[in-house]
């Protein structure tokens, strides 16, 4: 009976201080992940009030925030849209993850962490937050302009990757050799390749068979068939946010629609119970050692960022000004980063790679909220200061303008995972 106080008193301070972050950072039109965070290294080991019976309950409220998290996303998705991505975006996302990925494979190595942490860091340093930038984009008023199509085509095709990168990283961390991670990797490839078969053809009917005009079945059977899948996928071991990001994309419609309004106060909770449960498995103590690593891998890896999307949104055609504000939008890292640190700190390859994936993503979670509404400015400012003065010509070309953005639609939601 003690026991079970204990845990109700614990965990019962954990949401209501989850639930005063959440506000704070919402009235400071701030993104709450790095304030989780910090709850975590205050309630973990080396803290100041470190958990005790709680903590069991709190690891198993973080598989769940992992699970709501890809299955989220996956709602936001049809699979024609993944395919018509690929198709017309390949060259975006190839330029963004080697741009990306690669800084954080080169520091893993620098620091003599091995090949198996330098897969995982570079994906951490590869994948954007798409939460906290669809939050920016509504903020700033951008979802109608013109360069806001190619943020949106780029972190598709960032979440699209997951599903071949997790169970890579997952065969990695497992210890499995050359023949059994090639096998775990064709299994992922081949259902994921059949899921999205299977929503092109066949998504209406998968649909019909799990709409419900009564909200609590169709929570049921949706949060249901979400579980049951991702655990075939862990036994499998696919990885269980693999398969509820497939869950996600097969449903459309206003399946989808409502299955979105119904979970998302659930995927709330769950992932800030996932981000202080990462937090509570990251010593405070181990931090500074590498916090010059993690601020130089953050500003390298941010310059990356505005530079695929500068890249990106000229290829589309924007103008100078809207590639700067693409650039700037992408730098965000947040909790995709931290679900991959997390597979490495749970298996445990790597002591200090918590620490520095924790660092890093605090200094770009909020960092990128500032690029993304200043860097075009900045961009402007210093293209001014080098370009000499001169006589202007008297008549100028009339030449249509690419870089205003067009009308923005107030009322239409972020894509993304709010």
């Amino acid at each position: 009976m003690h026991s079970s106080a204990t845990f109700l008193i614990e965990f019962g301070a954990i949401i209501l201080g989850l639930g005063l972050l959440g506000r704070l950072a919402g009235r400071m039109q701030f993104s709450p992940i790095p304030l989780y965070l910090l709850a975590g290294l205050a309630f973990g080991e080396g803290g100041l009030l470190p958990l005790g019976t709680s903590e069991e309950f709190v690891a198993i409220g973080a598989e769940i925030g992992v699970i709501l998290l890809l299955l989220m996303l996956g709602l936001e998705y049809t699979a024609s849209d993944l395919v018509l991505n690929l198709k017309t975006q390949y060259p975006a996302g190839l330029v963004d993850a080697a741009l990306n990925a690669l800084p954080g494979a080169a520091m893993a190595l620098l620091l003599g962490w091995g090949p198996v942490a330098a897969v995982v860091l570079a994906g951490v340093t590869w994948i954007s937050s798409s939460g906290v930038i669809a939050k920016v984009l509504g903020d700033l008023g951008r979802l109608g302009n013109r360069e806001t199509p190619v943020i949106l085509s780029i972190l598709v095709l960032e979440d699209l990757s997951m599903a071949v990168y997790l169970p890579i990283v997952t065969a990695l961390l497992a210890g499995s050799g050359l023949a059994a991670g090639s096998v775990t990797l064709a299994i992922a490839l081949g259902v994921a390749g059949l899921v999205l078969l299977t929503a092109v053809r066949y998504g209406r009917h998968i649909s019909r068979f799990v709409s419900s005009e009564d909200p609590e079945k169709l929570l049921l059977v949706v949060l249901g068939l979400t579980l049951l899948v991702a655990g075939v996928a862990q036994q499998l071991q696919v990885s269980a946010a693999v398969g509820a990001f497939l869950v996600g994309i097969a449903l459309s419609g206003e399946v989808a629609e409502g299955a979105h309004n119904l979970l998302a106060p659930l995927r709330d909770l769950f992932a800030a119970v996932f981000f202080v449960f990462f937090g509570l498995h990251t010593d405070p103590a181990s931090i500074p050692p590498v916090l010059l690593p993690a601020l130089l891998l953050a500003v390298v890896t941010a310059l990356t960022k505005i530079a695929t999307g500068y890249w990106a949104a000229k290829r589309a055609g924007v103008g100078a000004k809207g590639r700067w504000r693409a650039g700037g939008t992408l730098v965000a890292r947040g909790e995709f980063s931290i679900v991959i640190a997390g597979l490495a700190v749970t298996s445990g390859i790597e002591p200090s790679l918590g620490p520095l994936a924790t660092a890093y993503v605090l200094i770009l979670v909020v960092l990128g909220p500032l690029t993304a509404r200043y860097t075009e400015p900045a961009a402007t400012w210093i293209t001014r200061r080098r370009t000499p003065s001169g006589p202007r010509p008297a008549v100028e070309p009339s030449v249509p303008s690419v870089e205003e953005p067009t009308k923005t639609v107030q009322d239409q939601d972020p894509v993304g995972p709010a």
